[in-house]
């Protein structure tokens, strides 16, 4: 059943990438995929916590001897480590249900029409610089999801051609994960390893917004060599041209909607909650605030404004893939693969550059939150003063740095490698081959050459 798990979520990862030409929606493969590795868990449950492999089991049994049984094994797959990891995954969900309606609300506002008005030039190259600058640094403000979101919205109303905003789209997924890699906010895995001690404030922001940057910037630059040409701006339907609010009621309504996003670090800063309460917050406030607003409204505009009427907008299959792509995950993760995998990085690489760019190039393909939770637990802080090897693992030590950089941008070497790629394959309907044949290798290059920046600026500075 072990090994059962991984060939089933190989399959599953091609149905995937074969969505177009199989006709089968990529949530239908997540979902299923997501379901049958928990079940073939199950089944193999008794072996597979038996042969010691799981490090999720041993930490487990080391609290609770008393479970060392058959029936304290099962109970441990169906009860502790579902109900832990839908906890995890859940927070995801309302995070990015949150933040998708909170996004949806504005647009049906018009809200993002002030920003596109402001954005006069349809120059393909121009427009592009534009858009990954305003996302890279956006994302570190708010989080590469969040971001993605809501650029991904901006390019709606600015591009008419579906393989235009696929290659806008898929660049801003470079620029927002690049953008969220140096900020402790940013991504979730700079969060992980922020809370964690690894990093500091501080030093994860000087030390590594400059490989992020050549990141960003190398794609760009190539792109610019050959891209060509000017964008079409979408026409407006009458529905879209029809104004259902003022002025003012746009530039209300987009500070509200931008300011409730730039509330969620604050609030989790503060309170020390997941950040998914504070996106919750945020949709609350908005939601009541607009009820106020068109309560005296013709039921025409109440249908088009009111959150009830945005919410069937909302893009749920979306959801439903990140549902089912981190079950799968989270099955691998609590059964041992990814411990099996930490392990054999931990004893035959023994060079944290090269560690930590397969981790960056394997969070394309698995989800990078299990990876760098491996990479912690394999890895205890250093005390300060450590000498030689050892050095690399202190607080702010190299390797901790150059782990945040490379899982948080190692995931835009493939669409499905990142929360923002996810997010965006699932507004904009990109294709997984698409994506692989048109920015894999650009992404690449970005990686590398962000991770020869780290690299030599180590030298530098060390």
């Amino acid at each position: 059943m072990f090994t059962l798990m991984i060939v089933v979520f190989v399959l599953g990862y091609t149905a995937i990438a074969l969505e177009h030409p199989l006709k089968i929606d990529k949530a239908a493969s997540a979902l299923l995929i997501g379901v049958i590795t928990w079940a073939l868990y199950v089944f193999g449950g008794i072996d597979i916590l038996s042969s010691g492999v799981s490090r999720a089991w041993n930490e487990y049994v080391a609290i609770n001897p008393a479970a060392d049984t058959h029936e304290g094994m099962l109970y441990f797959i169906t009860h502790h480590e579902v109900l832990h990891h839908l906890s995890e995954i859940s927070s995801i969900l309302f995070f990015l249900l949150g933040a998708m309606t909170i996004v949806e609300i504005v647009d049906q506002h018009q809200g993002f029409k002030i920003i596109t008005d402001k954005i006069k030039t349809t120059n393909k190259i121009k427009l592009l610089w534009v858009l990954s600058v305003l996302t890279f640094f956006m994302s570190a403000a708010l989080d590469n999801l969040t971001t993605t979101i809501v650029i991904v919205a901006l390019i709606r109303k600015l591009i008419d051609d579906k393989k235009d905003r696929w290659f806008f789209a898929s660049m801003v997924v470079l620029a927002a994960n690049a953008g969220g890699a140096w900020s402790p906010i940013g991504d979730v895995t700079t969060i992980m390893l922020w809370i964690g001690g690894q990093v500091t404030t501080f030093n994860i922001i000087t030390r590594v917004i400059l490989p992020s940057l050549f990141t960003m910037l190398v794609p760009l630059v190539i792109v610019s060599t050959y891209l060509k040409g000017d964008v079409t701006r979408p026409q407006l339907s009458n529905g879209d041209s029809k104004e259902y609010t003022t002025h003012k009621e746009q530039l209300f309504i987009l500070c509200l909607g931008v300011s409730s996003l730039l509330f969620v670090p604050v609030f989790k800063t503060v309170t020390h909650l997941p950040p998914y309460l504070g996106m919750l917050f945020g949709l609350g406030l908005m939601w009541v605030v607009t009820e106020i607003m068109h309560k005296h409204k013709d039921s025409e505009f109440k249908s088009r404004l009111n959150v009830t009427g945005v919410l069937k907008k909302v893009d749920v299959p979306t959801v439903l893939f990140f549902l089912g792509i981190l079950s799968a995950v989270s099955s691998l993760q609590s059964a041992g693969h990814l411990d099996i995998l930490a392990q054999w990085l931990n004893d035959n690489v023994h060079d944290i550059y090269i560690i930590n760019l397969i981790i960056g190039v394997l969070s394309s393909i698995v989800d990078n939150v299990p990876l760098v939770a491996g990479a912690m637990g394999m890895y205890p802080i250093e005390a300060a003063g450590a000498v030689g090897y050892a050095s690399n693992f202190v607080q702010d030590g190299l390797f901790w740095e150059f782990l945040a950089y490379c899982a948080g941008t190692g995931g835009s070497i493939l669409i499905i490698g990142s929360a923002a790629g996810v997010a965006a394959m699932g507004m904009e309907k990109i294709d997984f081959i698409w994506y692989f044949k048109k920015i894999s290798l650009l992404a690449f290059i970005g990686y590398l050459s962000g991770a020869g920046v780290y690299y030599l600026q180590a030298i530098l500075l060390h």
